[in-house]
């Protein structure tokens, strides 16, 4: 069956997302202090060919072309983040008031184009300066978050209704404080654990301000997620499946709901306690409006003896010989549908909005035109599961496509595309794809 907008209910949220770093480049313009972003794109072969989000897709001084294109695509709602070192510099102490104004006018134009501003106030771009401190591994950063809080909704929140608090916070502290393939490029369990915990705490403590301030607006937090499976049947691997949905889909959203950390299935997770004071238990829970899905693949997870603290592996996409996108994720779109399954069966589990699905796939130019059948077909497939979801009575309000167009993708660089438009990166040239055009008909 072909779906269309009309089934999901006229009050279901329709958008794209972005975030600063991918986007707006103008790494050093107008006062803005340098990002862990900015500084760990400088170290050879971290990212991708060693490219760099200095000018990305150059969002910063071409936001009025590209939400008048949005508005032209029909697209009612907008996610994107505010760069935390564009507005402090140095994270804290003295604001940046030619950052506050690009905000305010990017907040204005979106408004007077019938486009409603979605806010997230962390997607990754922590302040140099603040990491010099010690980052996301210090207790003091939900302090300094707070402060970026408070700046943020006072500023914008006569226009912000709808806020997002930390993007992602699982895959910025596991990648950036345990494995050290993304900024600020720290290894180990130790910094991994310390920067979780404060993450967490941040993010209620965030959800706490942004309400003393603002009552009546609504606010969440996103979470990535990913369908798991066992490899086989075989008791071993079903155990190291449940280790690996612990890391991957539970770690921060069951001590937000008031769960505590899952650490049954992960010993060694315990040693998280070393960090907690007293009432961290109490302040880590908050009653966020809704939670963002962002899902984009499964994982097939085996036994294996030799992976530390997990004795737990994914088994790849290509090990497996199935479709792939350009991240070398597995194309399963059957995956969001599973998700917004395992959210919504917590007790207290609020309303549930996908604020990130997507697929990359190689685009190419052929007469001005690009045509990209398979992110169309996977965004299409998508769709259907999330109205499975909802036809099952799960409470599911929202989607938001990843992504509006084409951008940096952190350590990947600009190979994978993900984008509704395409941007050709050598003249930042914009060309809406069949994609584009078609989710644009769709919501028209």
């Amino acid at each position: 069956m072909l779906l269309t907008k009309d089934a999901f209910g006229k009050d279901f949220i329709w958008g794209v997302s972005t975030a600063a770093y991918q986007i707006e480049g103008a790494h050093d313009l107008h006062g803005k202090g340098p990002s862990i972003w900015d500084i760990f794109v400088k170290k050879r072969n971290r990212i991708f060919q060693n490219q760099h989000g200095n000018e990305a897709c150059d969002f910063y001084n071409r936001y009025v072309q590209d939400l008048y294109l949005m508005q032209g695509m029909h697209i009612p709602n907008y996610r994107f983040s505010l760069s935390w070192s564009r507005i402090f510099p140095a994270g804290i102490g003295e604001v940046n008031q030619s950052g506050l104004d690009f905000y305010d006018r990017l907040i204005d134009l979106s408004l007077e184009l019938g486009i409603t501003p979605w806010p997230t106030l962390y997607h990754w771009d922590l302040p140099h300066a603040l990491e010099k401190k010690g980052g996301w591994v210090n207790r003091d950063v939900k302090d300094w978050f707070g402060e970026f809080v408070s700046k943020c909704v006072q500023t914008y929140g006569d226009r912000v209704k709808h806020w997002m608090v930390l993007n992602e916070p699982t895959v910025f502290t596991a990648a950036g404080y345990f494995f050290g393939v993304h900024a600020p490029e720290r290894k180990g369990l130790g910094n991994f654990l310390a920067a979780a915990h404060h993450a967490a705490l941040a993010q209620a403590q965030g959800g706490r301000i942004i309400k003393s301030l603002q009552p009546n607006s609504e606010v969440g937090t996103t979470f990535s997620c990913s369908h798991v499976e066992p490899f086989t049947s075989k008791d071993r691997d079903i155990v190291a499946a449940k280790k690996a949905d612990v890391l991957l889909n539970r770690l921060f959203i069951e001590p937000l709901l008031g769960m505590g950390y899952p650490t049954q299935e992960i010993k060694i997770l315990g040693r998280i306690e070393k960090y907690m004071h007293a009432n961290d238990e109490r302040d880590l829970k908050f009653d966020m409006d809704f939670i963002g899905v962002q899902n984009y693949t499964r994982e097939i997870i085996r036994y294996a003896m030799f992976v530390p603290y997990l004795q737990a592996k994914i088994v790849s996409a290509k090990e497996r010989k199935v479709e792939m996108t350009e991240m070398n994720w597995e194309v399963y779109p059957a995956s969001i549908y599973y998700m917004l399954k395992k959210f919504s069966a917590y007790p207290n589990i609020p309303t549930l909005i996908v604020t990130e699905n997507g697929a990359a796939f190689p685009d190419q130019i052929e007469n001005g035109l690009v045509h990209d059948p398979k992110r169309l077909s996977y965004l299409q497939q998508a769709l259907q599961e999330v109205y499975r979801a909802k036809q099952e009575g799960i409470n599911v309000k929202g989607y938001f496509v990843w992504t509006f167009m084409d951008n940096f993708e952190w350590a990947e660089g600009y190979r994978p595309r993900f984008g509704l438009v395409y941007v050709d990166f050598n003249n930042q040239q914009r060309i809406v794809k069949s994609s584009g055009h078609w989710y644009g008909d769709f919501l028209k």
